[in-house]
């Protein structure tokens, strides 16, 4: 039966996986195990209740839509949802009536001997807000559910929601975001924004002082817990055993966590099974490297927010240079400034290969939709203009449609900015575009020949010093 389950669920995932983009199918699907086909009735096992309510109020017309081709008009659906059992060996033992101790009576480790704060500073970062974090395909996922929290923090499927991502890439300014909104939708929430390592430096001189109680009450009053860098709570036991009954009762309370990781839960090395599972209880969402327009679109944005004007050219080779990581891209334009002012030479091309230099190991030369034109239409012997033209000569055409093709080749620029280049064409002229050179290429030799001619120039100026 278990095996049956297993070939029907299989099925089903294949419809559903055409019908949803692969981030929404990686979180709400991968997770679910089929337990049992009996009576032409599938049962299922979910991670938790949220995700059941999230499946249910989400998917369930896709789900039905899968059994029913799969199984037939007498299929069925069944849940059962995943309760793990909690290990209370190294348990945290908390005196019920502490917990219902007036709040003003609770020790606040975040202040100081002799100040008394009846509001928690929740050690937010001012200038980390939505509205600077740029949103992209790289982030959006992400983005998003940091939204939605911030405007119903614990009444959403994402709790917790568990934020990774390589160095750079904007982890602690979307959590700091988080914060700030739902301070902005609600000051009265009581939020808190802490390091890994400032909470472990806080457990240690909790420990020495006595204080385990005053800590635990204290962070059992939070709204929101936002917690940066869990990766280094590996092997720290007492840390990760305190935080796990932060977590257990802040879960429960219904209150929201917020956690970032170098990496998805799953490759935590060093961290306790039960933790890694509550991880998994919401929503793990991945940041990734921003793609070329989003890169443009956080440097208009800084540029903005820095009263700063700078060439096209410019911006175009420091985005195309300056690829895995946000924090870089926006060194380069501080040092780029910096260098200006000292020196008081103007931003140019010059100047920045100078500056992206020393960021990047090895700087390629840009290559623009214009530079592609230009070579082509020497290889023509033609004007580049031409190749804006509405003429329908046969040589300024395929030289047209090539150029098309290198330029969604070898640039980052989308359809529409690559059509509106060549004298404001639609994306489907470029889609037709590219796709009649390959045919051409599968069909005739002497084009084909051409188009290796002209692959190999660009590769040379792609490299040239």
């Amino acid at each position: 039966m278990v095996n049956d389950g297993r070939n029907i669920w299989d099925k089903c995932l294949q419809i559903i996986k055409t019908e949803i983009n692969p981030q929404a199918y990686k979180t709400w699907f991968e997770p679910i195990e089929p337990v049992r086909f009996d009576k032409k009735i599938l049962t299922i096992q979910v991670p938790n209740n949220f995700f059941y309510e999230w499946i249910e109020e989400h998917y369930v017309h896709l789900m039905k839509k899968a059994l029913l081709e799969v199984i037939g008009n007498s299929a069925g659906l069944n849940y059962r949802i995943l309760k793990t059992k909690q290990d209370d060996s190294n348990a945290v033992k908390i005196d019920k009536q502490q917990l219902d101790t007036e709040k003003t009576n609770i020790k606040n480790p975040f202040v100081f001997p002799g100040i008394k704060k009846l509001k928690i500073d929740p050690n937010l970062n001012a200038q980390y807000h939505f509205d600077n974090y740029v949103e992209g395909d790289c982030n959006r996922l992400a983005r998003n559910a940091g939204m939605a929290i911030s405007k119903k923090p614990g009444g959403t499927a994402f709790n917790p929601l568990v934020i990774y991502g390589d160095v750079g890439l904007g982890k602690t300014h979307l959590a700091h975001a988080i914060g700030n909104q739902a301070l902005k939708e609600n000051d009265q929430k009581q939020i808190l924004y802490v390091s890994s390592e400032k909470f472990t430096n806080q457990i240690v001189h909790a420990i020495k002082n006595g204080e385990i109680d005053d800590l635990l009450n204290f962070y059992h009053q939070l709204d929101i817990l936002i917690v940066d860098d869990i990766q280094f709570f590996a092997n720290k036991t007492k840390t990760m055993d305190i935080f796990f009954h932060i977590f257990n009762q802040l879960h429960q309370d219904g209150k929201q966590l917020v956690l970032t990781s170098d990496r998805p839960p799953k490759d935590l090395e060093g961290m306790e099974e039960r933790l890694i599972s509550r991880f998994k209880w919401g929503l793990t969402a991945d940041l990734q490297s921003p793609d070329y327009e989003t890169r443009m679109a956080i440097l208009d944005n800084k540029m903005l927010t820095e009263g700063l004007e700078l060439p096209d050219n410019v911006l175009e080779f420091i985005c195309y240079n300056v690829k895995n990581n946000i924090r870089e891209l926006e060194g380069v334009l501080v040092s780029l400034i910096a260098q200006s002012s000292l020196n008081n030479r103007e931003i140019d091309l010059e100047i920045t290969k100078e500056v992206v230099q020393k960021f990047v190991e090895q700087v390629s030369k840009e290559i623009t939709i214009q530079s592609i034109q230009e070579l082509v239409a020497s290889h023509f012997k033609i004007e580049a203009d031409h190749l804006q033209s509405k003429s329908r000569k046969r040589n300024i055409v395929i030289a047209r449609q090539l150029s098309m093709y290198f330029a969604k080749k070898h640039t980052n620029k989308s359809l529409k900015t690559i059509g509106d280049t060549f004298g404001g064409r639609d994306h489907s002229t470029v889609i037709y575009s590219c796709k009649t050179v390959k045919d051409l290429m599968d069909t005739d030799k002497i084009f084909k020949e051409t188009v290796d001619d002209l692959e190999k120039k660009i590769t040379m100026s792609l490299h040239s010093k």
